[in-house]
């Protein structure tokens, strides 16, 4: 198993759950990737997309695993005919009309028409600052994915309580 983590805006170091991820994966074998794009603090798309798409075309991942930015990243990769993987987790995407100075760059982001993976889906909080559960619904509703909804676990990263997450530990590791 081959497994892409992309951080979003900031970052995803220790102690966010990304990075216990790729820990995990690699204690069982599995072969990670888990880049720091460039500039994460102030980044641009265009650079995102460059990075990612040539790390994609390299590494060949079969899992993507995104938080944040990454999937709206991830939406404008879709864009560019990437080689599509088996499974894509969507962890706290951004509303797509996010109205962020540092991210502008991102935005708006339209749906692509294909996510270029057999499977997905979508995790998002009750209480995530950056969507809405009803935009959320709607995004999992166009590509007809499982939407999970986490009570109360903001936008589900260190700053609210997600270092090690199992949960999503045993859905990654599960085919390895």
């Amino acid at each position: 198993m081959k497994v892409l983590i992309l951080h979003g805006w900031g970052g995803s170091d220790y102690p966010h759950w990304q990075a216990h991820l790729a820990m995990e994966v690699t204690k069982n074998y599995g072969t990670v990737s888990f880049p720091l794009i460039q500039h994460p603090h102030y980044p641009s798309k265009n650079r995102w997309i460059k990075q990612v798409k040539a790390i994609l075309e390299d590494f060949r991942p079969d899992t993507v695993v995104c938080h944040s930015l990454a999937n709206t990243l991830w939406f404008w990769l879709c864009e560019k005919g990437i080689a599509p993987v088996e499974r894509l987790f969507m962890v706290s995407p951004p509303s797509l009309h996010t109205d962020e100075h540092t991210i502008k760059s991102f935005f708006p982001c339209p749906l692509p028409q294909d996510l270029h993976a057999k499977e997905a889906e979508i995790f998002v909080s009750d209480n995530d600052p950056w969507i809405s559960v009803e935009e959320a619904q709607q995004i999992a509703t166009h590509y007809n994915v499982p939407l999970k909804i986490l009570h109360n676990a903001g936008h589900i990263n260190a700053d609210s309580g997600f270092g090690k997450w199992e949960t999503i530990e045993k859905l990654v590791i599960r085919n390895q």
